[in-house]
């Protein structure tokens, strides 16, 4: 953020806990909704950027001259998190799956935004309400909670688990080979 031109764009992948976390999590929240342009959230499925299990988001925001009012007047949020699933190899994530959250975003032209079933504008004063500075937000019903039968095939889910058990068995041979 601070090396962030005057007027620059950025866009940055963080882990979840950034948007919720008390103490230096909220602190960023506050700075980014006061002193930048936080305009648009996009809530990631678990492991595309980080390993498997972990979330992810991408903020993007501008930097804008400092002045007593807040620059933030709304957060856009698109959840393409829910009611999606990805893994490494059998259903990795391509740029066409991103189309429609490119599509809505506008990133050019948001004053052409419109709200849908993925993305929705939360106002600077209802986000500022929230405890903590919370932007843990969703809103879509999360279809395998309730429905077993919308669960992935199992054979995609054996791969996953499988694809993570070689990840840690990998991991555990780097560390042994650094301990030997």
């Amino acid at each position: 953020m601070t090396i962030l031109a005057e007027n620059g764009t950025a866009a940055v992948v963080l882990p979840d806990n950034v948007l919720f976390e008390a103490g230096a999590g909220e602190k960023i929240r506050r700075r980014l909704l006061d002193a930048f342009d936080f305009h648009t959230l996009l809530r990631l499925p678990t492991g595309v950027f980080y390993k498997q299990g972990v979330k992810a988001n991408v903020l993007f925001f501008d930097k804008r001259p400092g002045r007593p009012e807040p620059w933030t007047k709304e957060l856009w949020i698109y959840d393409f998190r829910t009611n999606q699933s990805f893994t490494l190899k059998e259903r990795p994530l391509k740029r066409s799956h991103l189309d429609e959250f490119v599509a809505s975003a506008r990133l050019a032209e948001r004053h052409k935004r419109v709200e849908s079933e993925r993305f929705r504008r939360f106002a600077y004063g209802e986000l500022v309400k929230r405890d903590k500075l919370n932007l843990d937000i969703f809103w879509l019903k999360d279809a395998s909670l309730d429905d077993p039968d919308s669960l992935p095939p199992p054979d995609e889910i054996a791969a996953e688990i499988a694809e993570s058990l070689e990840a840690a068995l990998q991991r555990f041979r780097s560390v042994a080979a650094r301990l030997s």
